[in-house]
């Protein structure tokens, strides 16, 4: 499946125009807007081999508010050296690399920009290796982040930068982490990942465990902004808490594999910005790591050494149902898209699902779940004891 560069490219390649034209608006809804990519990141993605696409979901114009024009950016990339490199030639290539993206994603207007899960390291939570791997680890303030809050700083953009994070206070334990770096190049705060995968070559139960700072939404100069890191999209309930806490862009910074999630990928991020009127940005790592050593999982498969296709596609949905096209599943990419923030309350003015959620419903069944004598609520077919 990696030959295929993008289920877009096969679309355009087999369908007519007027069947495209009508294919594209079911699979992606009305509402995007292709905008013109300006010349000079158009060249930087020519002469430094990634994809860009630009678009624009507009929102109604209203009466009282004046449009909140943002325009997102949604960074994916692949390893710049082969996985068992050493560490600080991949992380200088890592840095040397994004300084790149991001620089093109500014150049397209972007105001908010997210990268993918663990920008900085090959994903190597698959071998359960401990070293060299765990040096990769830095702290909140490590070179990675001074890096990207220098650049926040230059171009007046708000930076989600997820990290493997050495937490240096507390033992010197690990944590998969989300940095929010505001515009001024100030650290706003952190979020760490909430649920923590226990499927196939997702070994990350060996690095770090659950986060226990809730679901944080930071306020910044371009919106309120949620992170809902990788393996928390398999989650309602944590989409959800996002949406209750007033976020109104949700960032879905990943690292997953086609042979595992790709039929999920474009439904969950695109459901939760419905479900909780929100704008959601997947972004999802791409190409294929190879590591020294073999290794094994807990399912069944033979010694091997690469985790799989990371397969891209990374795109932006909005409240009201539609989603952008997906980048690339094979390269580097840059998808900016303009938004205006005005129409998450336009969404749930129209399909009341706040208002109609019977949350205290909800938890009130939740609390009696996690008590220890919990009763599933069955009723049986008298029928079925005879």
């Amino acid at each position: 499946m990696e030959k295929f560069d993008s289920v877009e490219k096969v679309l355009e390649t087999h369908l007519p125009a007027e069947e495209l034209e009508f294919v594209k608006s079911v699979v992606y809804g009305q509402g995007p807007v292709a905008l013109e990519i300006p010349q000079d990141a158009s060249k930087m993605a020519e002469e430094h081999d990634f994809e860009i696409k630009s678009f624009k979901i507009p929102a109604k114009p209203e009466q009282v508010r004046a449009p909140r024009l943002v325009r997102i950016a949604a960074i994916q990339n692949k390893l710049v050296l082969p996985a068992g490199a050493p560490i600080p030639e991949q992380v200088q290539a890592m840095q040397d690399r994004m300084k790149i993206l991001v620089e093109a994603a500014v150049k397209a207007g972007a105001n908010v920009i997210g990268l993918q899960e663990c920008w900085h390291v090959p994903f190597f939570m698959c071998t359960r290796e401990k070293d060299p791997w765990c040096q990769y680890a830095e702290p909140p303030t490590g070179p990675s982040t001074r890096m990207l809050q220098e650049l926040a700083r230059q171009h007046n953009v708000v930076i989600i930068a997820p990290i493997l994070r050495r937490d240096e206070a507390h033992g010197d334990t690990v944590h998969n982490t989300a940095m929010v770096i505001s515009n001024n190049g100030a650290i706003i705060g952190m979020h760490d990942k909430n649920h923590i995968p226990r499927v196939g070559d997702f070994n990350e139960a060996n690095y770090y465990v659950e986060g226990m700072d809730g679901h944080p939404v930071f306020e910044t100069v371009f919106g309120k902004i949620g992170i809902n890191i990788c393996y928390g999209r398999h989650h309602p309930l944590n989409w959800m808490a996002f949406g209750l806490n007033g976020a109104e862009i949700v960032f879905n910074p990943s690292a997953t594999v086609g042979a595992l999630s790709e039929p999920l990928w474009p439904l969950e991020a695109r459901t939760a910005a419905i479900a909780n009127g929100y704008f959601s940005v997947a972004i999802n790592r791409v190409g294929t790591e190879t590591f020294p050593n073999a290794f094994t999982s807990g399912n069944g498969l033979p010694q091997h050494n690469d985790f799989g296709h990371f397969y891209g596609a990374s795109y932006i949905a909005a409240p009201s149902g539609c989603r952008t096209e997906g980048l690339t599943r094979l390269r580097d990419g840059v998808l900016v898209t303009e938004v205006d923030l005005n129409m998450c309350r336009q969404v749930k003015d129209v399909w009341c699902f706040q208002m109609t959620g019977r949350h205290e419903v909800y938890a009130d069944f939740l609390a009696k779940y996690t008590r220890a004598d919990f009763q599933p609520q069955i009723i049986r077919d008298p029928a079925l004891n005879e």
